[in-house]
C-alpha cells in the first residue's frame, strides 16, 4: 500500500511511518519544514513538502494521486493560538478530506481528541482545540466519497507502548502511549471494515490487533 500521512513530523505520525514502513508499505509525509526530511527519511518514509494552511485542493491532491489511504495526523500543537487550532486542527482536516477525494484515495483515518465536539463550551485553548477537532470530525463523517474511520485517543503519554488497548465507541476517560496510537492506526488502515466508526482508545487489555478486529464491521 501507499500511504499519505498529514502532519508526517508529529509524534505519533514519525512512530507510525515506522510502523507502516517496516510492514513493506510506502509510505509519503507532508511536513512544512524541508529540515525535518531527515527525521521522515529515518523512519522509513519519503518527505512531501506541502503547507496544509496555505497549499490549495489541487496542490494536495497531487501528492495523494496514487496513494491507497490518507492519514490526517497534523495539529497545530501545544503553544499555538486559537486562530491555528482552526487553520490546522479544523481547516487542514477538511482540506487533507476534499483532496483525497479529488484523488480518489477513499480509506482515510483521522486522529481526533477524546472529548472532541464542534459545540464544545468554555474559552481556553484546550477548549478551541476539541471544538476545531470535533468540527472536523463532523465535516469527515458527512462525506460518502470517503471510507473514513474517525480514531478518538485519550491523554497522550510518551511512555513504552504496552501493546494492548481498549477500543470502542466510548470508553470512558484514560490515558494511552503515543506508541500504542501508532499502533492502532497502523492496523485500521490496514482494516477497511471499521469505515463509518468513530473509535475512542485508552489503554487496557487487549492487543491492538485484536482490539481493531473486534471492532471491524460494527
Amino acid at each position: 500500500m501507499r500511504i499519505v500521512i498529514a502532519g508526517g513530523h508529529g509524534q505519533i505520525a514519525l512512530r507510525l511511518e515506522r510502523l507502516l514502513a517496516a510492514r513493506g508499505n510506502e509510505v509519503a509525509g507532508i511536513i512544512r519544514k524541508a529540515e525535518q526530511g531527515d527525521d521522515l527519511r529515518a523512519a522509513g518514509a519519503e518527505p512531501v513538502l506541502c503547507d496544509l494552511e496555505s497549499a490549495s485542493v489541487e496542490e494536495v491532491a497531487a501528492h495523494l494521486q496514487g496513494a491507497d489511504a490518507a492519514v490526517f495526523a497534523a495539529g497545530a500543537g501545544p503553544g499555538s493560538t486559537v486562530a491555528r487550532k482552526d487553520t490546522v486542527d479544523r481547516d487542514a482536516a477538511v482540506l487533507f478530506a476534499d483532496a483525497a477525494e479529488r484523488a480518489g484515495v477513499r480509506r482515510y483515518v483521522i486522529v481526533s481528541s477524546m472529548g472532541a465536539d464542534a459545540a464544545h463550551e468554555g474559552d481556553d485553548i484546550f477548549d478551541a482545540y476539541l471544538r476545531a477537532k470535533g468540527a472536523a470530525d463532523d465535516d469527515v463523517r458527512r462525506r460518502s466519497g470517503l471510507d473514513w474511520t474517525v480514531l478518538r485517543p485519550g491523554s497522550l503519554t510518551n511512555d513504552a507502548g504496552k501493546g494492548v488497548v481498549r477500543l470502542e465507541a466510548s470508553t470512558g476517560r484514560g490515558s494511552v502511549p503515543r506508541d500504542d496510537v501508532a499502533a492502532v492506526l497502523a492496523e485500521l488502515v490496514d482494516t477497511p471494515a471499521t469505515a463509518g466508526l468513530t473509535l475512542e482508545l485508552v489503554s487496557g487489555s487487549a492487543p491492538v490487533s485484536v482490539a481493531v478486529k473486534s471492532v471491524a464491521g460494527n
